[in-house]
């Protein structure tokens, strides 16, 4: 009789060891709520970002299609003229102003483009690859802006003030509209230039991981 109380014994104490022990550690009520609070910000932060991104795209847009009609549309012709002497003035005669709107236009296009991978970056705040595809052509994109607006800049430096050396003289005394319109254009592009740089500012918050 006493060996079988022992064998159910030893029966039991095997099942309880087969089920496993499960031990509980407390947690304090602060604890879960820092937890909490902490998960909860960094994908509104994440996605305050993403935004800010989406909208920084829409000005690039907005700047860079500007500046790229502004000076493709940009002509003047002096009043006095005669059938053989004409003083006419646009945009495709000067190499560095054709670079300009290309150079615009395929800023604008690009921006256009990458719309739906910004979205895509508010929608999930987390995804990695749509961040980085659009850091990797922001970066390429503010360098191609930039330059084109440098240099248009430097042929309305020249237009406006001329050059004493090489004897270049300043033709906007005589076109007026022609210079203030591509001024007014190449001021543009500066600021998609600055939208760019900001989205690419922008890039190790983004990435920055949660």
């Amino acid at each position: 009789m006493m060996e079988s109380e022992k064998n159910g014994e030893v029966g039991a104490v095997r099942k309880e060891k087969g089920k496993g022990v499960t031990w509980a550690v407390p947690v304090s009520e602060d604890s879960i709520s820092t937890k909490s609070a902490v998960s909860s910000s960094f994908p509104r932060w994440k996605k305050g970002i993403a935004i800010t991104d989406f909208v920084l795209r829409l000005g690039a847009i907005g700047a860079a299609m500007g500046s790229a009609v502004t000076m493709g549309t940009n002509e003047e012709q002096l009043p006095f003229f005669t059938q053989f002497l004409q003083f006419h003035a646009q945009w495709n005669q000067f190499p560095m102003f054709g670079f300009f709107v290309i150079a615009n236009g395929v800023i604008s296009g690009y921006a256009i483009l990458s719309l739906p991978f910004s979205y895509a970056c508010i929608v999930r705040p987390k995804a990695v690859a749509p961040r980085l595809l659009l850091v990797t052509f922001d970066t390429v994109m503010t360098g191609l802006i930039t330059a084109a607006a440098s240099a248009a800049a430097a042929i309305v430096y020249l237009g406006h003030n001329g050059s004493e050396e090489p004897n270049w003289m300043a033709f906007c005394s005589g076109f007026k509209n022609f210079c203030q319109a591509a001024s007014q254009a190449v001021v543009t592009s500066f600021i998609a230039s600055l939208f760019m740089i900001s989205l690419v500012s922008l890039s190790p918050f983004a990435l920055k991981p949660i």
